[in-house]
């Protein structure tokens, strides 16, 4: 390719996405047990502008560490943009990713399902993601200049593993050969310059957010979120509370819906038993690698720029025979989670406790249902046995039905998005179809999931006919896949061809149920020691590898979610005052919030001596707020502790 230097604008930002860090039920495992109980690193928000000169095309893409985009954060940052950016951003050029991790707070779609394990709708955690999405964009739009981008490319086989094998093995031998692993091992990696200098990096790589299991309640961004914190504040130097972007380094997603992260194909297991370690050991592989390709990335992009999207009604598509395995027509169905959903993903995260597949004692006992509304579920979604038809539920759906598909062009790559999980060999027939309508090689096409909305799976038919858990979370039946195929083959012949597709039946915006908005009603307590009073700890004098430990009084964390901010700072004495050495986003620190019963609430706070921290004086302080009475303001308080020694 021809040097392109110049031709794009390159704009980088980042925001702090994080929500509430206490009483909130975390989104991923549908574990209602699993409430928010402090932070281990904060989620971030990582934006890119790209801006064609040539066509003055932009677009704006996010990676951001979450769960899901759900649909109302589509819509919430798409309104928030047009009200900064009237007519220069719309679903056509924003493209809303997330990392998937299991170890965010939920609470924050508008539909049902999503919201159970919550439970129900959390306003501060939804206005959290939707303002630092929106600020990461406004961050990346200022920031944008006169730049390259470049692509790389490389492998990685030691960070995901199939577990979802009895359905992949069902595919046919021609799409089983392209990953002889049973992994998707492509790591791509677009790397971003202003003026020559690198500015950030965007990797995509297939493997699940389930490094931390369902056991764990600090907010985290899993492995990619600690991917991305290696090569930003450990390799670059970032300072997330500087105020500026500094060097972004995004892991996105791509098919990751049966490549998990527990190589030994159990929660929290391997490369050790310790699920933090395991957490830190995939996201540095993942980390290494993308620095691999991104070192040799090759001749700059010559330009280019385009995207097509539109809306579809996934729940009642006539499907052509030119994408269905018997080359008949068919159609999808509405939305209904099967028995397989129940029982989990057992290899990331076990459900209720019975077997995934077709056959299996929980199936068979079900499996020929008398009543007959079930049975008429069953057959539209055969051999799926479905247990809940979110699709049917009135007087509104319990899942979304029109969803976003969209075809985005940057340069030579290609991202086909869609907003759901899809198994590697289901992205694999998505690539192709895109690939050979477009006329382009199928390495320069890659599958986003998890955008802009989330409709949960999307597998092969012949995977779909398993029931392993990924098929029994295919909502819209056996055709699902072919649909989305019909779909981006017709967006990618327009964006080939430069027609144009109309905008389809969009998704309405949904009232908002069991919605917990407004200030906290608890007040809180101190049970007369005084917020910000250490309650424990640390001791005189600590060595590179050990646990420094401070507990606090506090308040719930909930009174001000300090987006942007930090509950914890490690200071050291240097140049005659204190200064932040380290605070909640690093990964040598844990906030854990505890709800006092006969005492106080109490933060205890731990940071894990690195082995290259600097010999001299520390102190741990907290930054929290208290709410003296429901419907006042919080007050911010902080606390501080001793001094204590690191002797090298």
């Amino acid at each position: 390719m021809a040097s392109g230097a110049g031709q794009f604008g390159v704009g980088r930002g980042i925001a702090d996405v994080t929500g509430v860090a206490a009483g909130d039920g975390m989104m991923g495992y549908s574990r209602p047990q699993q409430r928010t109980a402090g932070i281990h690193q904060r989620l971030r928000a990582r934006a890119f502008v790209v801006v064609d000169h040539t066509s003055g095309r932009r677009i704006a893409f996010v990676v951001a560490d979450l769960g899901m985009i759900f649909q109302a954060v589509h819509q919430g940052v798409l309104a928030a943009l047009a009200e900064r950016y009237a007519g220069l951003y719309s679903e056509r050029n924003v493209l809303l990713t997330a990392t998937h991790t299991h170890a965010g707070p939920g609470g924050y779609s508008d539909y049902a399902t999503y919201n159970l394990a919550i439970p129900g709708f959390r306003e501060r955690t939804y206005r959290a993601v939707v303002d630092g999405i929106t600020e990461a964009i406004s961050v990346a739009h200022e920031d944008v200049r006169p730049g390259s981008i470049r692509l790389g490319r490389t492998e990685l086989t030691d960070a995901s593993a199939n577990r979802s094998l009895p359905a992949f093995l069902r595919n046919p031998a021609r799409d089983r050969a392209h990953f002889p692993g049973a992994i998707d091992p492509a790591v791509t990696v677009l790397r971003l310059a202003q003026h020559g200098t690198d500015v950030g990096s965007i990797s995509w790589f297939a493997t699940h957010g389930t490094s931390l299991t369902n056991r764990n309640r600090l907010i985290s961004g899993d492995n990619k979120g600690y991917a991305a914190y290696a090569w930003e504040r450990e390799h670059s130097g970032v300072d997330y509370l500087a105020g500026e972007p500094g060097f972004v380094a995004a892991f996105a997603q791509t098919n990751a819906g049966d490549m998990s992260p527990n190589l030994d194909l159990r929660p929290g297991s391997g490369p050790t038993r310790d699920e933090f370690a395991n957490t830190r050991i995939i996201g540095q592989r993942q980390c290494s690698a993308a620095m691999r390709a991104y070192a040799a990335a090759g001749t700059s992009f010559a330009g280019g720029l385009d995207y097509r999207m539109r809306y579809v009604d996934m729940s009642a598509m006539t499907v052509s025979g030119e994408y269905t395995p018997d080359g008949r027509t068919h159609r999808t169905v509405p939305a209904a989670i099967g028995l397989p959903t129940l029982a989990g993903s057992v290899e990331d995260g076990p459900g209720i406790g019975i077997p995934e597949g077709l056959r299996n004692p929980a199936f068979d006992a079900c499996g020929r249902p008398r009543w007959a509304g079930v049975r008429s579920l069953a057959g539209e979604q055969a051999p799926k046995l479905g247990v809940l038809p979110a699709g049917r539920v009135k007087p509104r759906p319990w899942t979304p039905d029109v969803l976003p598909v969209q075809l985005v062009r940057i340069g030579g790559l290609y991202l086909a998005a869609a907003p759901a999980e899809f198994t590697i060999v289901a992205g694999l027939r998505i690539r192709r179809t895109c690939a050979r309508e477009l006329g382009v090689d199928l390495d320069d096409v890659v599958l986003q999931g998890y955008a802009n909305a989330y409709s949960q799976y999307v597998t092969t038919p012949e995977e779909y006919d398993s029931q392993q858990y990924e098929g029994g979370s295919t909502l819209f039946g056996r055709y699902t896949l072919p649909a989305y195929q019909q779909e981006f083959a017709a967006l990618a012949t327009a964006l080939r061809t430069g027609g144009e597709l109309g905008t389809g039946p969009v998704p309405r915006e949904r009232p908002r149920r069991h919605t917990r908005a407004g200030r906290r009603s608890r007040r809180d307590r101190d049970r007369g020691t005084g917020f910000g009073v250490v309650l424990s700890g640390p001791g005189v004098r600590y060595a590179p590898g050990e646990r420094v430990r401070v507990t606090f009084v506090t308040g719930h964390p909930g009174n001000d979610p300090r987006r942007g901010g930090t509950f914890v700072e490690v200071q050291r004495w240097h140049g005659g005052g204190w200064l932040r050495h380290a605070d909640d986003g690093d990964w040598s620190t844990r906030y854990h919030w505890r709800r006092g019963i006969a005492g106080p609430a109490t933060a205890t706070i731990t940071w894990d001596v690195p082995e290259d921290t600097p010999g001299g004086q520390y102190r741990i302080v907290h930054h929290g707020d208290r709410l003296d009475a429901p419907g006042r303001a919080p007050v911010p308080f902080s606390g501080t502790s001793a001094a204590f020694e690191v002797r090298r």
